[in-house]
Formats: structure tokens, C-alpha cells, sequence
């Protein structure tokens, strides 16, 4: 055999037919007829569930990104714990990010809907099996029709499992084993015959653009480690944050203090940045570090502002990407956004730049700031 027709993919599609065939001969034409049944229902009751869970997620979610906002609730004080923060960082990820919010709902949204239709579907199959009692039970009439039935049942197997294949290649074309994949002879052949044409754009092109933005909302939702990791806060820092933002009336009025102060009181460690672009070597700082040698790099910033924010009450998240160096490229890069209670939105911040001119919420922010999946920053 050559190397496209001993691929294990093609095996195990034609292992699927076989066995499934192999099984209708032993069924017979009666037990072949019922499972074929149940597997076309059980796959029509999959695609309502998902079709009513995705239209009811959509239409629920707005509603309850308002009803978790209007719940106003707010960072937990560092004395909280762990429990407590890892319970608000999801929340708050669920209120912030939309297709987070939405996945979570249609997967409720899916269990409930697959659970009803499943015992619709136990009703219906009594019914529906009222048919296959005229089908003889024996013989080798039954076997051959048995053995009929079970081939196309395997092959209903193997076009969902080809199905399930080609999703994965469109999501992850560079990822494991993708390329061997679409080596194969008969699952090219199937792909581009049947899924492609009857998938149209959803696979290739919709589902593909709403992985990406998945992804990055998860990594935003990694980024909001920082808040458990940073939770316990030594008692000076948050003293310090109470300090700071005596008489700050609002949101933005603390946060512009807490700016302020974490970006004239820090100062950049250039040491810190030759070590690792140079030897590779990663000091590893918490915000207590940051806080007792006035010195870090921007994510030392960030988290050091983070850490004093969550000890006013603010709800605040570090933020990860590039920022633009100047010189018309990007590098790494960490910041901070904050929420403003009052206006209902997030508000950026760079207290590492605050040396170079006022950078809480300026104009153009996103401009020179690009929010990007974890990578290593300095």
C-alpha cells in the first residue's frame, strides 16, 4: 500500500463501515432498523438542541450582561478569599467578555433542550419501532438487509467523524496532526465532496474567525490570574492605596491617584530588562517586591497598580500585548484597565509611561497599545 492509502485516518473511516456492517449481519434486518433509527433521531435532536440553544443563548445574554452589571458587584478586598476572588475574576469574565458569555449560556442552554428531547425521543422510538416488528427477524434475508442497513449507518458514522475532522482542520490548520489528516485519500475526497459544499462558509471561514476571538477573550480571562496570585496584599501596600486615594471622590478619581502614584514612585529597571534579553534570565517579582524596591518593569507596574486598586474597591485587570516603542515597531508589553462604575466601561491606563506624558485613558490608546494572548513582558 502506498503512503496516502495505509493513512490510519482512511483506516479507521473504513473500519467504521466494516464494523458497523458486520454488525448489521449478526442484528439482522429488525435490530439494524432500530439502531439506525435511533441514530438519525438521536443526530436531528443534536442539531435542534444546538440550533434552539445558540438562538436562546443569543437572545439571554444581553439580559444577563445587564443583570450582572446592575448587581454592581465589586473587587474583592485582598483579605477575601481565594474562593472568593477565583468566584469574581469568572464573573467577571462572564460579564465582561460576550463570547465567553455566550458559550457558557449555549451550553446551558444545550443540556437542557438535549435532556427534554431525549425524553421526547424515548416516546417517539416506542412509537417509531411499531414499523420494524413487520421486518423479518431471521434468516438470511434479514442478515443481507441487516447487513444493508448497517453499512449505511457506518457510513452516517464515518461522514460525522469526517465532520468532526474538517471542523478541526479549518479551526487548527497548523495545529497537531492537521496536515496528516488531509492526507488522506478518503477523507479528502468525502471533505470536499459532501462537508465543504454543505457547510458552506461556516466551517472555512465563520467558525474559524469565532475561534480567534475566543481565544483572545480567554486570554483575557487567563490575564485575570493576577488576581488570585496577587490576592493576598501585605498590610503596608494597602494602607499606601488608602492613603493615595484619601479624598478621591469616584472611580476615576482614585484611579487617576493610583496612577499617578505607581507611575512617579516606580522606577524602570533596566537591569532587570539587560538580565533577560541578555542572559535569558526572568526575575520573577510580586507587588510586595515591586512595592519595597520602588523599581520593576511593566508588568511589575501593572500588577503593583492592580494590587493597590483592588485594595480601594476598584475592579481593575492586567492587561498583556505590545506597545509601540517609538521607533515604528512594537515589543512586549503590560498595562492596566480599570472599571469606571459611573460610566460603565473599561478605562486603559500605562503607569510604566506615565514619566512620558498622561496616559489614563488618553485618546488613541489602542493605538499604541495592541491586547495580545500571554507572552513574556518587560
Amino acid at each position: 500500500m502506498n503512503r496516502i492509502d495505509a493513512n490510519w485516518i482512511t483506516v479507521a473511516l473504513l473500519v467504521i463501515v466494516a464494523v458497523s456492517l458486520l454488525q448489521g449481519l449478526l442484528r439482522g434486518a429488525k435490530g439494524s432498523a432500530r439502531q439506525l433509527f435511533g441514530f438519525v433521531a438521536g443526530a436531528a435532536f443534536t442539531l435542534l438542541s444546538v440550533g434552539g440553544a445558540a438562538w436562546a443563548a443569543a437572545a439571554a445574554s444581553p439580559h444577563v450582561q445587564a443583570w450582572l452589571i446592575a448587581r454592581g458587584w465589586r473587587q474583592p478586598l485582598p483579605d477575601a478569599s481565594s474562593w472568593v476572588q477565583l468566584a469574581f475574576t469568572l464573573i467577571a469574565g462572564i460579564r465582561a467578555l460576550p463570547l465567553l458569555r455566550f458559550s457558557l449560556l449555549m451550553l446551558f442552554f444545550y443540556i437542557v433542550l438535549r435532556v427534554a428531547l431525549g425524553l421526547i425521543g424515548s416516546l417517539l422510538a416506542r412509537i417509531g419501532g411499531l414499523p420494524f416488528t413487520l421486518l423479518p427477524s431471521g434468516g438470511a434475508v434479514s442478515r443481507a438487509i441487516g447487513g444493508l442497513i448497517g453499512a449505511a449507518l457506518g457510513c452516517g458514522r464515518a461522514l460525522l467523524l469526517t465532520a468532526v475532522l474538517f471542523a478541526y482542520c479549518s479551526l487548527w490548520p497548523q495545529g497537531p496532526y492537521a496536515d496528516y489528516i488531509q492526507q488522506s485519500g478518503l477523507y479528502k475526497q468525502t471533505a470536499s465532496q459532501i462537508i465543504q459544499p454543505a457547510a458552506g462558509s461556516l466551517l472555512t471561514k465563520q467558525l474559524p474567525v469565532f475561534a480567534a476571538t475566543m481565544q483572545t477573550e480567554l486570554d483575557q480571562l487567563w490575564q485575570k490570574r493576577y488576581d488570585i496570585i496577587d490576592a493576598e496584599l501585605p498590610a503596608d501596600i494597602a494602607e499606601a492605596a488608602v492613603s493615595v486615594t484619601a479624598g478621591a471622590e469616584g472611580d476615576e478619581a482614585k484611579a487617576r491617584a493610583l496612577y499617578a502614584w505607581v507611575g512617579s514612585r516606580i522606577a524602570y529597571d533596566y537591569d532587570k530588562v539587560e538580565a533577560y534579553e541578555e542572559r535569558g534570565e526572568w526575575r520573577e517579582q510580586t507587588p510586595e517586591d515591586t512595592f519595597d524596591t520602588r523599581k520593576g518593569v511593566c508588568i511589575d507596574y501593572a500588577r503593583l497598580y492592580a494590587a493597590m486598586a483592588r485594595a480601594v474597591g476598584l475592579d481593575v485587570r492586567v492587561v498583556t500585548g505590545l506597545g509601540y516603542d517609538g521607533q515604528g515597531g512594537y515589543g512586549a508589553h503590560a498595562w492596566n484597565e480599570v472599571w469606571l462604575q459611573e460610566e460603565n466601561r473599561w478605562a486603559p491606563l500605562d503607569a510604566t509611561w506615565a514619566s512620558s506624558g498622561d496616559w489614563f485613558d488618553p485618546e488613541g490608546f489602542q493605538d499604541t497599545h495592541i491586547r495580545q494572548g500571554p507572552i513574556s513582558y518587560v
